[in-house]
């Protein structure tokens, strides 16, 4: 032992004094080694990240209001406590509540709302927050600071319009424009066809960054049976590129997506069970369908009659008229003016009706005619005076329809 503890002691001196490195390539002996060589084993133990980052005294959570949500079970998935959605639920603010609208709020872990807030139909913000003094909750509203942007897509159809836009990513408001701005050219009833195209440009309306909802349509394409039409808005109606009005005086149908259930022409009455002329085109819809006005008119008559059941006649300019029968609900009066696409009443079942319908019947002179048969007369063009600014108003958006163009001719290559 006294061989090893006088290396050792070597060692240890010539370690005060920087030189170990020169022995280096000493081998050490078996139990120089095990001194030399006893290492520390050091455990890491895991550290919660709770530690680290305190839990936050609340979160933010948004939701869609979806058709068929209640107030308390819409608040309920917002994380808010079932004491607060008591509270929350009487609020007339929320009642304003629609589907699709987004709802943002502010809520602590236990479930206490500190803002709940959401654009309203009126583009105003509606805020909702504790009360500073004293329980419940008090509601501000405001013009809310939208900002638009300009939005450009396209389709193809495969089964049906609506079907179309949503494979897309537009909006149903702006796929309820498209219908009406090309309605008076087409029959979104009848003549769709697989493989039908169409391009849009509108408006996007934003709040903090976010899309909020859509505005009108500021032009579009339609490619249908090797027709194209193309529409730019302009003033209050649309027309095509050389300024001819695509508004026709009236629209091809009054309602605007149903299915034709019985045609104009001879048929089998389904009541007398006997076989005679149908005036009209009978439209099976579900109860309560929206029903149009298919052109700007006075309300002749608003009210009950015979088998029609409850029935609008409406006198339009010249010796056109409209009927409209076996309403639900009638919206008008006698002697009101109404203008194109107005809400006159609702589709039901009353007078002579085996299930909701609407029968409309459209007359010259007073003689029933074949909607789908006649040419409709156009309204008014851009006027003469008009037609150098429609132009350098068109352009650009004539560009933004021939740039979706090109886009889907690239991606068909």
């Amino acid at each position: 032992m006294g061989r090893l503890a006088a290396r050792i002691a070597v060692i240890a001196f010539l370690a005060a004094t920087g030189v170990v490195a020169a022995f280096a390539t000493i081998a050490p002996s078996s139990d120089l080694e095990v001194l030399l060589n006893r290492t520390s084993t050091v455990e890491t133990l895991p550290i919660p990240v709770e530690a680290l980052l305190p839990a936050p005294a609340s979160y933010i959570r948004e939701e869609r209001f979806q058709r068929g949500d209640t107030i308390p079970a819409f608040l309920s998935r917002l994380g808010i406590g079932e004491a607060e959605v008591k509270l929350l639920a009487r609020l007339r603010a929320l009642q304003t509540l629609r589907p699709g609208y987004h709802v943002t709020a502010d809520v602590t872990s236990e479930g206490k709302p500190l803002s709940i807030s959401f654009l309203s139909g009126r583009d105003t913000l509606v805020q909702i927050a504790p009360r500073e003094e004293g329980e419940g909750y008090g509601v501000s509203e405001e013009r809310a600071a939208l900002y638009t942007q300009v939005a450009m897509k396209s389709g193809v159809i495969q089964s049906s319009l609506f079907a179309a836009t949503d494979a897309a990513g537009i909006p149903d408001s702006v796929a309820m424009q498209l219908a009406d701005v090309f309605g008076g050219d087409i029959d979104f009833h009848r003549d769709l066809r697989k493989r039908d195209q169409f391009k849009v440009v509108y408006e996007l309306h934003h709040l903090a960054g976010r899309p909020v909802r859509a505005g009108k349509v500021l032009a579009a394409e339609f490619i249908t049976q090797d027709r194209t039409l193309r529409a730019v808005h302009y003033g209050n109606s649309y027309y095509a590129p050389n300024g001819q009005n695509l508004r026709k005086a009236f629209l091809r149908s009054p309602l605007e997506f149903s299915r034709v259930s019985s045609g104009f022409g001879m048929r089998r009455h389904p009541i007398a069970r006997v076989w005679r002329a149908h005036e009209g085109i009978d439209y099976a819809a579900p109860l309560g369908t929206r029903v149009r006005a298919v052109g700007d008119a006075v309300v002749e008559f608003a009210g009950l009659r015979g088998g029609y059941g409850k029935v609008v006649i409406l006198r339009h300019h010249g010796a056109y008229s409209t009927v409209y029968a076996h309403l639900n609900r009638i919206a008008v009066r006698r002697g009101a003016r109404v203008e194109q696409n107005d809400t006159i009443g609702f589709v039901g079942r009353t007078g002579w009706a085996t299930g909701p319908h609407l029968h409309y019947e459209f007359r010259i002179s007073g003689k029933a005619r074949n909607p789908f048969s006649i040419a409709m007369p156009a309204a008014l063009p851009v006027p003469a005076k008009d037609l150098a600014a429609f132009r350098a108003h068109a352009e650009p958006l004539i560009v933004r329809l021939d740039l979706l163009a090109n886009t889907n001719l690239a991606s068909l290559e």
